[in-house]
């Protein structure tokens, strides 16, 4: 399955395996949680993810942030 693909929505957060390029959705869920800021992220607009952390991002800088880079300007 790929992030084109439809799928069921079930409450509550999602499990996604990520993947280089593309994730795979293991439970159904709406959103999945920032590693960074808890924020909700619509799987919909899902951009950023670390593969060998296995955790999403809601922007750039959050990743920066979890890499110890925060101070970096983008």
């Amino acid at each position: 399955m790929n992030r084109f693909e439809p799928r069921p929505l079930a409450p509550g957060e999602a499990k996604i395996e990520y993947l280089d390029g593309e994730f795979r959705v293991l439970k159904p869920g709406p959103f999945v949680l920032c590693a960074v800021t808890a924020q909700q992220i619509p799987l919909e607009e899902l951009r950023y993810w670390d593969v060998d952390l296995q955790e999403a991002y809601s922007t750039p800088q959050a990743k920066l942030e979890r890499l110890g880079r925060g101070d970096v300007r983008l």
